[in-house]
């Protein structure tokens, strides 16, 4: 009897074993290496703002996407991402489900699993509105509620804190999109809600009446995760690139553009061009979307340029002659055969159609968003200014197609040494700088706050033969 037992026993621990070989994701059987053409780059992330986020016309970005995808053109291969709750990460990376971990991630409490060296740092931040009393320290959370992106960094640091304060209420949404919660806090719908530093800035631009409050975890590295046993040769890429973006400019561009321009307003800005978007621009709106419809810009890039230009005022006029909504010169409104520069209607249209002339004249390299901003910035001083500022900018060794270079060498066209060296005028370059960086924002503001324009617009327009443009290619 005993024999017939230890058979059993036997056999069952070998067919136990058996069994497990066959898992699909086990740990002994690493996703190969990636390689063009065969095994693409398989990225675990969470969606977000700074991870991975699709804007209205389905194209993703954020910070970190934007890394991954500059790593795996290094590597020559294709991305596919793995969508997933920050907090079911680290158990698909260990069960070999992904090459690495993109998703706004500090280094795992499990010392086994790998990490690249530091992208960023950043730290848990409680928001409130600014009517409500500043809490100074955490022991005021007692009896009081946060809401938090369920599986988030900051939920855990939360869940910690509940441990040493009972009272302390956590709700977690499971909506990924932290703006919705900052916009209920805005509308005292909720108390508090906790977020990533990083975001900070962004939620002051556009819910100008929060205020920071409570630092509710000290500033931590923010790594991608490679798990317990990576493939040697893609962690020593994977390294060797996060330490080259720090001192190549390649992460300076990327802040610049997710938040590079979210500081220029201040609060007061802010608050009366959201009061402006109440009252005056529905007299504007079918204007914008016309202009849209013909350009294939965003009407509400159109709309920004516009309240920078006037602030929506179609009689505007300046000491220098330019006039209406857009404030086009009279050169440029007699190239585009505009007959009346105060007619908003005509004004608008003609402004989308120069912002188009002017990306047109740029080179085929320029990518967006970086061909809107230089765009943009041609408006502003003129293109034979412009043109000056990107020569200037090759006898500098700064890229002139480039917004973020190029943003420090157009101030340097009102110096008149370097106005000697280009043998020109000098011109108020920084101011072109402002311009771009208010425009940003304010569209920013109103791609927040206000609804794209109805996809049908554009079937009648085409239906009635109107030549519709490019898009603009614009992302976050």
């Amino acid at each position: 009897m005993h024999g017939l037992i230890r058979l059993f026993l036997i056999g069952t621990l070998l067919l136990l074993a058996a069994c497990s070989d066959e898992k699909p994701f086990s740990r002994h059987k690493p996703l190969p290496f990636p390689t063009p053409g065969q095994h693409d780059l398989v990225v675990l992330t969470s969606p977000g703002l700074l991870t991975h986020k699709a804007d209205e016309n389905g194209q993703y970005g954020g910070l970190e996407h934007d890394l991954v995808e500059i790593f795996a053109e290094e590597l020559g291969v294709a991305v596919k991402y793995v969508v997933l709750s920050p907090d079911q990460i680290e158990s698909a990376l260990s069960n070999d489900k992904a090459h690495l971990a993109a998703a706004w991630l500090t280094p795992s409490e499990n010392p086994k699993i790998k990490a690249t060296p530091p992208i960023r740092y950043s730290h848990d931040l409680l928001i409130q509105h600014e009517a409500s009393l500043p809490l100074q320290e955490s022991s005021e959370l007692a009896g009081k509620t946060v809401h938090v992106i369920a599986g988030s960094r900051q939920a855990a640091t939360l869940q910690a804190l509940q441990k040493s304060i009972s009272s302390l209420q956590l709700v977690e949404t499971q909506d990924p999109d932290i703006f919705n919660l900052l916009e209920a806090l805005s509308e005292r719908r909720i108390d508090f809600v906790a977020l990533d530093s990083s975001l900070a800035d962004i939620a002051d631009q556009l819910f100008p009446n929060l205020q920071n409050s409570l630092t509710l975890k000290n500033e931590q590295p923010i790594v991608w995760l490679l798990g317990e046993k990576p493939n040697a040769e893609l962690e020593a890429r994977a390294n060797a690139f996060v330490k080259r973006i720090q001192h190549d400019g390649t992460l300076a561009k990327l802040d610049d553009r997710y938040f590079g321009h979210v500081n220029r307003l201040t609060q007061a800005d802010i608050i009366k061009f959201l009061g402006e978007i109440e009252a005056t621009l529905p007299k504007y709106l079918k204007f914008f979307q016309a202009a849209q419809v013909v350009s294939g810009i965003d009407w509400r890039l159109i709309a920004a340029v516009a309240y920078h230009e006037s602030h929506w005022d179609p009689n505007a006029t300046s000491y220098t002659n330019v006039r209406g909504i857009m404030m086009l010169t009279e050169e440029t409104a007699d190239r585009l055969q505009v007959s009346n520069r105060l007619d908003p209607s005509e004004s608008i249209l003609a402004g989308a159609r120069y912002i188009n002339l002017l990306k047109e004249s740029l080179p085929d390299e320029v990518q967006e968003p970086d061909r809107t901003w230089l765009a943009l910035a041609a408006y502003n001083i003129g293109p034979g200014h412009f043109n000056n500022a990107r020569k200037l900018a090759q006898k500098l060794n700064a890229d002139p197609n480039a917004w973020y270079e190029m943003k420090s060498v157009l101030p340097k066209l009102g110096q008149a040494k370097y106005a000697q060296i280009m043998k020109t005028g000098r011109a108020r370059g920084g101011e072109a700088v402002i311009l771009v960086e208010n425009i940003r924002s304010y569209y920013d503001i109103l791609v927040r706050h206000a609804p794209a324009a109805p996809k049908q617009t554009e079937k009648k327009a085409e239906s009635r033969g109107l030549k519709i443009g490019g898009g603009t290619g614009l992302k976050r």
